[in-house]
């Protein structure tokens, strides 16, 4: 007890740095569990939370016998693995040329444009890419059209709007990906590169036989990190761009939710939708942080 009390007095600093941090996990992330009942009620908006009734598994039953809804979760994965496996090559590749470069201010202007982009909004860049992507009047489209290439509704069409999520996610996002890989890259020996030199190996050979290899730990424990964001396609980015002609290649379960409890007032079911993806990304990260152990030694306790 005596240890305990000695402990706390050293660390309580600490912990009281932690306290605000705590507080709003608790008031933001713990309290509103308390609406994961809706999810076995029909819930009425005047009843209350508590004044409901409730209806057991019905809402979940409805979800198995919804016509799209395995639709719904193909496109949510769909994208959601594209969007990790891409996320993933692009900035290991940026990462490893940002690293050949020997001029300081080049390497740093060019590690500043490509970061910008991740601190914009996808408010504000959905606007951007409805210019560009304009079957009318985009650039993109204008230069296509230079080459005898007719207008493509980028954003119209469900063979093109996957691709199109997935190239924008990547775009606004790899950029600030590649600080991980950066700080990866200085901490390899430069004696390997220099013995690897010494054998006669090219800068291809070094960056295949001692580049990466050596972010190999860093690229393992990623990827088994990401696959706890299987199911998280991108709320933000797919609502401000989709409309009814892409549902059914757009369509992701975050949006579902929000069209079938906000739009169309049908808590409880949409609840319920919430609720198993939940159980399901909970899956997911356990798993990975399994896999993060295992494979990478990593730990969060």
């Amino acid at each position: 007890m005596k240890g305990l009390i000695r402990r706390w007095k050293k660390e309580w600093p600490l912990h009281l740095m932690l306290l605000p941090g705590l507080t709003l996990v608790i008031i933001f992330s713990y309290i509103p569990m308390a609406g994961i009942m809706m999810a076995f009620q029909k819930y009425v908006p005047n009843k209350g939370l508590f004044g409901s009734p409730f209806i057991g598994l019905k809402n979940f039953q409805l979800l198995i016998e919804y016509p799209d809804i395995g639709r719904i979760f193909f496109n949510t994965v769909y994208i959601a693995v594209m969007k990790i496996v891409a996320g993933l090559f692009v900035p290991i590749t940026i990462a490893i040329l940002l690293n050949e470069l020997r001029k300081e201010w080049v390497k740093r202007t060019f590690q500043t444009l490509v970061y910008l982009p991740h601190f914009l909004s996808w408010v504000l860049l959905s606007g951007i890419l409805v210019d560009v992507l304009s079957p009318s009047s985009g650039i993109f489209n204008q230069v296509l059209n230079l080459f005898g290439i007719k207008p493509i509704f980028f954003l119209g069409d469900n063979d093109w709007f996957p691709y199109v999520m997935v190239i924008s996610d990547v775009w606004k996002e790899f950029g600030f990906g590649t600080i991980v890989y950066l700080a990866a890259l200085t901490s390899i020996n430069p004696s390997l590169y220099e013995a690897a030199e010494i054998d006669g190996a090219g800068r291809f050979k070094q960056t295949l036989h001692v580049t990466l290899p050596g972010m190999l730990p860093i690229i393992i424990l990623m990827f088994t990190l990401n696959i706890g964001n299987v199911l998280n396609a991108g709320f933000e980015q797919i609502f401000n761009l989709y409309s009814p002609p892409v549902y059914e290649s757009a369509d992701i379960i975050d949006t579902f939710v929000y069209r079938m409890g906000i739009q169309q007032a049908q808590f409880g079911f949409a609840t319920a939708v919430g609720l198993l993806k939940s159980i399901i990304s909970f899956i997911f990260i356990s798993i990975s942080y399994f896999l993060a152990y295992r494979l990478a030694n990593y730990r969060i306790f």
